[in-house]
């Protein structure tokens, strides 16, 4: 398996605006398949994804260098160098990132890489669909989507 050094790797943006953060995929070019890991850097006032939850894969989150706000299962809860939080596959490990600090964090978030998965976004009343590759994979998907959980249909409507 190769070893992967970060300080040698190109960061990528995600997201945008006050959802901008960089990321370094580790995992993937370490040769990992049933774990994912990602180092984050948020810089001030930034955002991570939106506040979500996964139904098939466990996350984690390690803070590696600043202060940040995690809001965790509708709870807003300090965060520093050094604290690690795990965040279970069910609406227990509801998540963002919010960096309400004056400098940037960076830290490692952490994942099973299971799919199908199913995320739900319990502010906007949405769920996203992955099947194929798991959220933050890089295979290509055969089912994805994001759709309003409002939008459901009768199992029989159009049959």
């Amino acid at each position: 398996m190769p070893i992967v050094n970060g300080d040698d790797m190109e960061w990528t943006m995600v997201g945008d605006g006050e959802e901008a953060l960089r990321r370094k995929k580790l995992a993937e070019p370490a040769g990992g398949e049933s774990l994912g890991c990602s180092l984050y850097e948020l810089p001030a006032g930034g955002k991570s994804w939106p506040y979500h939850y996964h139904t098939g894969n466990e996350e984690a989150m390690y803070v590696l260098d600043g202060e940040c706000t995690l809001r965790l299962d509708g709870e807003m809860v300090p965060l520093e160098a050094g604290n690690y939080v795990a965040l279970p596959a069910d609406e227990r490990g509801a998540h963002r990132v919010v960096n309400d600090s004056e400098g940037p964090v960076r830290y490692l978030a952490m994942s099973t890489m299971t799919e199908p998965d199913v995320t739900v976004y319990p502010d906007s009343e949405k769920i996203g669909v992955y099947a194929g590759s798991p959220p933050g994979g890089s295979g290509e998907r055969s089912v994805h989507g994001y759709y309003r959980v409002g939008d459901d249909v009768d199992y029989w409507e159009g049959e």
